[in-house]
């Protein structure tokens, strides 16, 4: 049975009607009055809490791990809130000023996510001869000092729909820090997993929370350490560097996820051994890199760069800045050392935050470390945290976020 259905005819007054719209509307809106928005909404407020441009902290306590050249810097909320909640494994960027330079450094949060509700988190870090940050906040940091952060950022943490129920992580160094926070996480009910950690350190004296992680240890059957000495063989631990042999010993049959957080030399080595575990992919996640140290040992790097100077000329608004950059370094760090606030967060290549626009002139990406996106390479964008100059340079950078 077909259907019967009558379409009139558009006439004359209806094509008038619909021409006004737009007039019409305006009168409407213009007609309204102009009430400002006063209304207090608790969920706004939540996210924004949680969420915040900034978050203004004060170093609260400073402890020192000397044979292990580090030290945790307990930072509290300045305004004595809740600091926003995190994730076990994220981490935080602080924003430093020092001498004419304006840099930010990311580092994984120390602490346990409760601590959050104290309006606290700890940040621990390491010596770093040849580094420009942290061996200026260990000699500079005191009690009492005034700390800008971010909310926790990466995702470099346990997801039950993601990772098996066991993970093991392959820890370096100051790598151990994530993995602390999972620690204390799992020990305070936050998470739920078993965490084993291969823990690599030079020797005995040099391990990095070890008092920490045996009470952690006592308080818990779910978190297991073992500690791997390179230097040093000693009843009790184990000896050389952590291989996929190792890691089969301890891992057991069942399922597990490889989460890995160390310096680089340690990344290049254990990415081979893990290869050889015949894991999926999912199953196998790192922290971020970092800038690539060695830039022109990477795969297509123009050799005829390595080791000069190029001229760098920053647009910021309305401000421009010419100044010298290394062809070895990222372009953010000749930024940073020009005085100019440009935005950065995690200096890995990943988040974007500091996207930028080349004008002119050439760069290197290594492919390790290029986060763009695909509408980002089309459109000439960069991540200069992550990208060196191979040529006199004229890029665009945002303005500083906070």
């Amino acid at each position: 049975m077909a259907l019967k259905i009558k379409v009139s005819k558009i006439g004359l007054l209806d094509m008038l009607k619909f021409a006004n719209l737009a007039k019409d509307r305006e009168k409407v809106i213009e007609a309204a009055p102009a009430k400002e928005i006063t209304a207090d909404f608790p969920i706004n407020n939540f996210a924004k809490a949680q969420h915040p441009d900034y978050q203004k902290f004060v170093i609260d306590e400073i402890i020192d791990h000397a044979a292990a050249g580090a030290k945790t810097f307990v930072l509290k909320r300045a305004d004595g809130k809740p600091a926003s909640f995190f994730r076990a494994g994220q981490y935080i960027s602080l924003k430093l000023h020092i001498g004419d330079s304006y840099v930010s450094r990311p580092y994984s949060i120390s602490s346990s996510p409760k601590w959050a509700l104290e309006g606290k988190v700890a940040v621990t870090v390491k010596t770093n001869p040849s580094g420009f940050a942290a061996d200026w906040m260990l000699s500079n940091f005191k009690v009492g000092d005034e700390v800008i952060g971010s909310e926790g950022l990466g995702s470099f943490y346990y997801e039950q729909y993601r990772d098996a129920k066991h993970v093991v992580a392959l820890a370096g160094g100051s790598g151990i820090t994530p993995f602390l926070s999972m620690a204390y996480a799992i020990r305070d009910g936050i998470e739920d997993f078993d965490l084993t950690i291969l823990f690599g350190s030079r020797n005995e004296e040099s391990i990095l929370f070890r008092d920490e992680f045996d009470k952690i240890m006592a308080a818990t059957d779910k978190v297991r350490v073992v500690h791997v000495l390179s230097d040093e063989e000693k009843e009790g631990y184990e000896h050389g560097f952590i291989t996929a042999d190792l890691i089969k010993k301890y891992a057991g049959k069942d399922p597990y996820s490889v989460l890995i957080c160390g310096p680089e030399a340690m990344y290049r080595f254990v990415a081979k051994e893990v290869d050889k575990l015949g894991l999926e992919k999912k199953f196998v996640r790192q922290e971020l890199l970092g800038a690539t140290k060695k830039v022109w040992e990477q795969p297509g790097y123009p050799q005829a760069a390595k080791d000069k100077v190029f001229k760098l000329t920053v647009k910021q608004g309305p401000n421009e800045t010419v100044c010298d950059c290394s062809a070895n370094e990222p372009i953010l760090v000749a930024v940073e050392r020009a005085g100019i606030k440009a935005p950065s967060k995690c200096r890995s290549g990943e988040c974007g935050w500091c996207r930028s626009r080349v004008i002119s002139g050439d760069v290197f990406i290594p492919e390790e470390t290029d986060g763009r996106r695909w509408a980002d390479k089309q459109c000439g964008e960069i991540h200069p945290c992550a990208s060196f100059a191979t040529s006199d340079l004229t890029i665009v950078v945002p303005g500083e976020y906070y």
